[in-house]
């Protein structure tokens, strides 16, 4: 009797097992089902209106990236969570705004390399964050720092609602909040930033590390001899800011950029996959 409890019990056990297996093993397959449901669904024209309005970069973009793009926004909507704070109520109209700009980044890569970001936390305009920081003599400072933006390798992006509209607004300026922050979570996909987002390949890997590394001391030359720099001399902080004030410039200025810094700008275009300048 006990052995045919044991085996009762070992057998329940068992087919706990198989199903949490079963369940990891087809969660793509039905990862993928639940998008493809989400994507058939027809792009409401009051989105399309949207986007025309208050994002020229969406009016440049060749039929198929605008296509690939509103596929990409149903999805991003329906798997992110939108979180307002400080009274502000996030509307349909952001959560658009904020995913179509977000979704430039991976119009040509897959759209699981934002499958991290959990949530969206959407404020009306700067916010505060509390720092501790230590300087070079070794003394701890402690007080907040207002932002416009903010990652976590944890899977949460903060914005400022107004630095999200006057991104939007103007695509040529180099400086966008929601490309800077969803770059950050490109490159947090392993852990803390550090400006070198997984990929594969040693060369690629290698050349990566070669052009970034010579782009990132130039802009410190530049900025500590006065001159006028090729970008967003916030880029100086880290590689991990260089890198998202790059794809800034990538995406909104990549005219310039390839002139200035062809060889930034072919390892960006290889890692996006894309080439705004030709849009």
């Amino acid at each position: 009797m006990e052995s045919l409890s044991s085996l009762l019990a070992l057998g329940a056990l068992l087919t706990v097992l198989l199903s949490a297996a079963l369940w990891l093993i087809t969660a793509p397959l039905r990862t993928a089902l639940r998008r493809r449901r989400v994507a058939s669904r027809p792009f409401p024209a009051e989105w399309r209106r949207l986007l025309q309005r208050h994002m020229p970069a969406w009016r440049r973009l060749p039929p198929d990236l605008q296509q690939r793009l509103r596929r990409c926004i149903r999805i991003f909507i329906a798997e992110k969570r939108f979180v307002g704070c400080d009274g502000l109520v996030v509307s349909e109209d952001m959560k658009v705004l904020i995913a179509a700009q977000a979704c430039l980044l991976v119009l040509n890569r897959p759209l699981d390399d934002l499958a991290n970001v959990r949530e969206i936390l959407l404020y009306p305009g700067a916010f505060a964050v509390q720092r501790c920081e230590t300087d070079a003599s070794g003394v701890e400072h402690s007080g907040p720092r207002v932002h416009l933006g903010e990652s976590s390798a944890r899977g949460q992006v903060v914005l400022a609602w107004d630095a999200v509209l006057a991104g939007a607004a103007d695509p040529y300026d180099g400086h966008n909040v929601v490309i800077h922050e969803f770059a950050h979570q490109l490159d947090q996909q392993n852990g803390e930033a550090n400006g070198a987002p997984p990929m594969r390949g040693a060369a690629r890997i290698a050349r990566w590390a070669a052009v970034m590394g010579a782009a990132y001391a130039l802009l410190n030359q530049q900025v500590a001899a006065g001159d006028v720099p090729a970008l967003d001399p916030y880029g100086t902080h880290s590689p991990a800011e260089f890198f998202a004030v790059a794809s800034e410039s990538f995406f909104e200025r990549p005219q310039s950029l390839a002139r200035e810094l062809p060889e930034l700008y072919d390892a960006l275009r290889d890692y996006y996959r894309a080439d705004p300048g030709i849009w």
